[in-house]
């Protein structure tokens, strides 16, 4: 009996380290300058972030995040998206844009390699470490200065060889990538269908 029970605590404490919907990912289709066709990340979701990933999804089938650039890019160690107003070609309010609302903050995840996490104000304008609506970031390195901080609500599956060399092309003094890189579209599937 204490086998079962020790069994069933194990499987529960590794569950709530799994993949939230262990049947749905995001499938990020990106424009690579000088690439014919777009190339696919995958997002899996977290459990313990459950409204933050409700949001994204929603975003997402709305195609919100379509056409959307990455606007910030630090070589080999983060890569940022999500800002509505990175459509455009002016990039002097790039960073300052989203939905219109904020989310209630998630924190429970460590910013590993691969971690996907949501952008935010500062502590000095948000004490409550809301979330931005829309903007997240996507570690490429372990960053254990920002955990406790931040919302994770995903991990990338594949991809990350992509998104590493995309981090390192030239930016401007914003750390905005000089050659735009967009999202071409952003799919909510079965991970199945998405070969995970």
């Amino acid at each position: 009996m204490k086998k079962l029970a020790l069994f069933t605590l194990l499987a529960l404490s590794l569950g709530w380290q799994s993949a939230a919907s262990a049947d749905e990912v995001a499938v990020v289709n990106i424009r690579v300058p000088g690439e014919k066709k777009p190339q696919p990340v995958v997002i899996e979701f977290y459990d313990d972030a459950s409204q933050t990933v409700e949001n994204f999804k929603k975003l997402a089938r709305k195609g919100f995040y379509n056409g959307l650039s990455f606007h910030r890019a630090f070589a080999h160690t983060l890569l940022q998206t999500g800002d509505p107003l990175s459509a455009h070609r002016d990039a002097s309010r790039i960073g300052t844009g989203g939905p219109g609302y904020t989310l209630a903050p998630e924190i429970n995840r460590k910013h590993v390699v691969g971690a996907v996490a949501m952008s935010r104000l500062p502590d000095q304008i948000n004490p409550a470490r809301r979330s931005s609506g829309s903007q997240f970031y996507i570690c490429l390195k372990a960053m254990p200065n920002l955990d406790g901080q931040y919302t994770v609500f995903g991990h990338i599956a594949s991809g990350m060889e992509l998104l590493d060399t995309l981090s390192a092309k030239p930016t401007d003094t914003n750390d905005n990538p000089v050659e735009r890189v967009r999202i071409k579209s952003i799919r909510i599937m079965d991970r199945e269908k998405a070969g995970i």
